[in-house]
């Protein structure tokens, strides 16, 4: 009875295996093709940055101190960048999570900045700006810590430099106010001037108008009392002939 039993069991073990053996693994490649559910259509990402030059690119990790907690928070670990603007030529710090690419930190570059050392450590420089990063502009204190003391050395002469060249700009933008405000008083002083030049200049026109007036009055003046002067000779002329008339016609009669 058991004899005939095992042939059984065995013939359907083999049929199994069989089985088994002729369905494709689940992640095989039966190389049927598969069409995508959803089409998608290419989107352009923009960063914000497509406008601006690349000056300094180091990784690094951010810190952010608290105020209400008086004590350090991790800001992110990600890569720092100081990017300066094609057209007017500002500059800024930018800095974005490695994975998330969220935005740690993003403010400018300001001829006041400056950065320190923090507690020693030669790899790591504090620094307060006004920063942008969560949406709306506060008063930040920063802390950056880099993987070695020459990247951190790079980074804040380059902070120093870009402060510098801001710094200059500055005093030719103050240089350039003086000397328009200088010029403007100068136009100031000089409009009185001119302004009486001008009125002596009106004042001349008025008396040679008044002096033609005057001289047109005393010519038709002269001219009526010419006419009257010849109307009163030629009257009495007419009344001695009138008279030498009538003297002659009586002495006739």
């Amino acid at each position: 009875m058991a004899s005939s039993a095992e042939p059984t069991l065995q013939k359907k073990d083999e049929e199994e295996e069989d089985s088994t053996e002729n369905q494709p693994a689940e992640d095989e490649d039966t190389g049927a093709p598969v069409a995508p559910i959803v089409r998608l259509q290419e989107v352009a990402v923009t960063t914000g940055e497509e406008d601006e030059d690349v000056l300094l690119d180091l990784k690094a990790k951010l810190y952010r101190f608290d105020n209400g907690g008086n004590q350090w928070k991790e800001r992110g670990v990600g890569t720092v960048k100081l990017l300066k603007h094609k057209e007017n030529g500002k500059v800024r710090l930018v800095m974005r999570q490695s994975k998330t690419l969220k935005i740690c930190a993003n403010h400018l570059v300001l001829s006041t900045m400056t950065l320190q050392e923090h507690a020693g450590n030669e790899k790591s420089c504090v620094w307060h700006a006004a920063d942008f990063a969560d949406g709306e502009l506060k008063q930040e204190t920063f802390c950056i810590r880099f993987p070695s003391i020459e990247n951190c050395k790079t980074f804040k002469d380059k902070i120093g430099e870009i402060a510098e060249a801001q710094q200059r700009k500055v005093d030719d933008k103050d240089t350039a106010s003086e000397l328009i405000d200088k010029l403007s008083v100068e136009s100031k002083e000089d409009k009185p001037e001119d302004k009486g030049a001008s009125a002596t200049s009106a004042e001349a026109q008025q008396k040679k108008v008044e002096d033609s007036e005057e001289a047109n009055s005393v010519s038709k003046l002269i001219e009526k009392l010419s006419v009257e002067s010849k109307e009163e000779e030629d009257k009495p002329e007419d009344k001695g002939a009138s008279a030498t008339s009538v003297e002659v016609k009586k002495g006739s009669v």
